[in-house]
């Protein structure tokens, strides 16, 4: 009996040779001619690989979505807070070419001056009750700066000095509904005539040019600027245009309507004149 179960180990193990080397032979062999069992076998584990992968793909693609979509959110919330930015860079924009455009304007100007000088400044202070009556500035008398100097843009006469401190001045308007406020002006016509600029028409935004002789022949677009008769306003300062001439109600003078050249509502920079020239007083002088 022990012999038997010798032999017959001994033939298992033969048997398990002759079919490992079977199986070794087997798959050595050329794969193009694939037997049915082995497609079976690979076909069940491709169907389940593409079972497994599909949703794993599924999965990562979803993730891969959400983190595109965080960052897609990241961008726009960035882009959408420079558009919310880009109103307030367009306005600084014009405000600073509008302003370097009056710089280079009143830089173009100072070339043309004769008999003064001038100290550049910038409004700081302007009251929406008094709008068209005065403007502060920030030069004062440290800068040079005194009572009835005269106020020009680059564009044109803007008012005088009424008041001053070591650091500001106050400027009177031509527009000022002050009834002393007058100028002395000429107009440039076939020949020279004179009046008072004293009065503006808010509604139809004009200087009124008052005193002028009845006979006076004036026609539109006749320019209007300084006399220089006075002790206070240099000769030649530009004030405006004529726009019409109507008789006044007693028929003895006439009144100009001119259309001013300086822009009495939206100012920003100025031109302090000071007058180195004093010329003869005219009985037409304007009022303190």
């Amino acid at each position: 009996m022990p012999q038997f179960f010798l032999n017959k180990r001994l033939i298992i193990l033969l048997i398990s040779i002759i079919l490992l080397v079977a199986l070794i032979g087997y798959s050595l062999r050329d794969k193009e001619n694939v037997s049915k069992p082995e497609q079976f076998v690979r076909d069940v584990v491709g169907f389940g690989q593409t079972i497994i992968a599909k949703p794993t793909h599924g999965v990562s693609n979803f993730f891969e979505s959400i983190k595109d979509i965080q960052h897609t959110y990241t961008e726009n919330k960035k882009l959408k807070a420079r558009l919310d930015e880009l109103p307030k860079i367009t306005g600084e924009n014009s405000d600073l070419k509008k302003e370097n455009e009056e710089l280079r304007q009143i830089l173009k100007k100072k070339d043309d001056l004769r008999d003064y000088s001038s100290i550049q400044a910038t409004i700081v202070q302007r009251e929406p009750t008094q709008w068209y009556d005065q403007i502060v500035i920030d030069k004062g008398e440290s800068s040079g700066v005194k009572k009835n100097m005269a106020v020009k843009t680059s564009k044109g006469l803007l008012g005088k000095v009424t008041s001053t401190s070591p650091m500001y001045s106050t400027v009177e308007l031509l527009s000022s509904s002050n009834p002393k406020n007058r100028i002395s002006a000429e107009i440039l016509s076939k020949k020279k005539e004179y009046g008072l600029i004293q009065g503006y028409d808010r509604e139809h935004k004009v200087l009124l040019l008052k005193t002028i002789e009845y006979d006076v022949s004036v026609k539109k677009g006749d320019i209007v600027q300084t006399s220089g008769l006075s002790d206070i306003f240099p000769k030649g300062l530009p004030i405006g245009k004529v726009e019409k001439l109507v008789p006044d109600e007693n028929g003895l003078t006439q009144t100009a309507y001119v259309k001013p050249y300086a822009d009495f509502y939206d100012i920003e920079h100025v031109q302090i004149v000071d007058r180195s020239v004093v010329k003869d007083v005219n009985p037409n002088k304007e009022g303190e």
